[in-house]
């Protein structure tokens, strides 16, 4: 019998502790949403965005560019355990002007084309997250770059100095 009972608080336990390690799911981004860097409403620019969700935060930390998340992602310093991080799906959203409030795909899942002469919404080059290859290969086509998973990513691309001069275009 102690048998059964230490089994099924075994059972109850592994099943309390993968629930809580479920992730949150994504936020719909509303007008409220301000970019975690600049504070500026995230809502009012264009390309693609991010939203990355701390350990006891209610509300995740949103990012006006998906090169500003990377950024945040690659730094050491951070506020608290990440559980969950989700950026814009670019192969469902309506236009680089309105990238959609709730079309988010899990960070991990995404392909990312990077080196594209893109603009994201803060005016600095854009790392921009799609769901699929085919996707990313007619962005790449028509705005250069190379794809990218999230964990290879290079630093320069989300750390290093953007040139003032380059002219970047913005999608349409």
């Amino acid at each position: 019998m102690k048998r059964v009972i230490l089994l099924a608080a075994l059972t109850l336990a592994a099943c309390n502790e993968n629930e809580a390690k479920a992730p949150p799911p994504p936020a719909d981004l509303t007008e409220q949403a301000l970019s975690y860097f600049c504070q500026m409403n995230v809502a009012e620019h264009g390309g693609p965005k991010g939203q990355i969700h701390l350990e006891g935060h209610d509300s995740p930390l949103f990012f006006a560019q998906v090169r500003d998340m990377v950024a945040y992602l690659k730094s050491p310093e951070r506020e608290a355990e990440i559980t969950a991080i989700y950026v814009s799906n670019m192969t469902t959203a309506r236009s680089w002007a309105d990238p959609g409030n709730g079309n988010w795909i899990a960070a991990q899942d995404a392909i990312y084309v990077v080196g594209a002469d893109v603009a994201g919404g803060m005016g600095a080059p854009e790392i921009v997250p799609f769901a699929d290859d085919e996707s990313a290969g007619v962005f790449i086509a028509q705005y250069g770059g190379e794809t990218h998973m999230l964990d290879t990513i290079p630093d320069d691309a989300a750390l290093g100095a953007v040139d003032l001069n380059k002219t970047l275009e913005t999608p349409s």
